[in-house]
C-alpha cells in the first residue's frame, strides 16, 4: 500500500482575459486557481477539477457579463458618460492542510460599475486518501442533527453580534437562514469549521459573505466522523463557475 497523504502541495495557476466592443476593452478577468504539484491520482484529479473551474469561469465572463458590459457600454456612448469597464476576479484561499484533508475557497468578484462588489464564494474539502471531497455531515459523530446544529450556531452567533451592534442583517434573516442554507458551504480552519451562507441571502451587501465558525471539540471535529472515507464525487461547476 502507498503512503497516506497527509498533506496536498500546490502553486497558483493564472489566466487573464480581455473583451472588446468596437476596440474599446469593456470587460477583463482575472483567475487564478490551485494546481497541485504532484502526479498521483488524486493530484491528477483535482488539477482537472480546478482547471474546469477556472474555464467556466472565463466562459461565464465571456457568456453572461459581456453583453452586460457591451450595453453599458453603448449607453455611456450615447449619454456622453465616462467608459464602463467591467471587471470579474476568481481567487482561492487554501484554509486547511493537514491530516489526508485539504480544504479551501474559492471566490468570484465581480465589479460592474457602481455599487458594491458582488461577491459569491465556494468552499472545498478533499480527502486527499479518497480523492474526492467530504461531505460536510462527516465531520459530526455518525447520528447528529449536523444541519440544526449548524443552523443553531449561525443564529447564536448572529443574536450575539446584535446585542453588540455588530454587523447588520435582514429583518427575515432567520428564516432566509434556514431557506438558504447549503451543506456543500463550508470549509476548515485550524481554529474549526467554517459555513459561509451567500453574499446578500441573510444581511445587506455591507457584510459581504456572511461566516459563522464552530469550533472544534465536542460534536465538530477535523477529522471524518461520520462515516468512513466515501468514493462521494464533487458536482460539476456550476453556472458562472461562482460556486452556488
Amino acid at each position: 500500500m502507498g503512503e497516506r497523504l497527509e498533506s496536498l502541495e500546490t502553486e497558483p495557476f493564472a489566466a487573464e482575459r480581455e473583451w472588446t466592443v468596437e476596440g474599446v476593452p469593456v470587460l477583463s478577468a482575472a483567475a487564478q486557481v490551485p494546481e497541485p504539484a504532484g502526479k498521483d491520482r488524486t493530484a491528477r484529479r483535482i488539477r482537472r477539477f480546478y482547471q474546469l473551474q477556472c474555464r467556466a469561469f472565463l466562459r461565464y465572463c465571456g457568456q453572461c457579463l459581456l453583453p452586460q458590459a457591451a450595453a453599458e457600454y453603448r449607453l455611456a456612448l450615447e449619454a456622453s458618460r465616462p467608459l464602463p469597464a467591467f471587471r470579474a476576479e476568481l481567487e482561492y484561499r487554501v484554509t486547511y492542510n493537514e491530516g489526508g484533508l485539504w480544504s479551501l475557497y474559492t471566490q468570484v468578484r465581480e465589479t460592474l460599475g457602481p455599487g458594491p462588489a458582488l461577491v459569491t464564494r465556494r468552499g472545498d474539502t478533499w480527502d486527499l486518501a479518497a480523492g474526492y471531497p467530504a461531505p460536510l455531515g462527516d465531520f459530526f459523530p455518525a447520528g447528529t442533527a449536523w444541519k440544526k446544529r449548524v443552523l443553531a450556531c449561525a443564529a447564536e452567533e448572529i443574536q450575539r453580534r446584535e446585542r453588540a451592534g455588530a454587523g447588520r442583517w435582514r429583518e427575515d434573516w432567520r428564516r432566509e437562514l434556514r431557506r438558504r442554507f447549503n451543506p456543500q458551504n463550508f470549509y476548515l480552519t485550524a481554529e474549526g469549521l467554517a459555513c459561509f451562507w451567500p453574499m446578500y441571502a441573510i444581511a445587506p451587501a455591507s457584510e459581504g459573505v456572511p461566516v459563522f465558525l464552530l469550533p472544534y471539540g465536542g460534536e465538530v471535529s477535523p477529522e471524518r466522523r461520520g462515516t468512513p472515507p466515501s468514493a462521494s464525487r464533487p458536482a460539476p461547476f456550476a453556472k458562472g463557475a461562482q460556486g452556488e
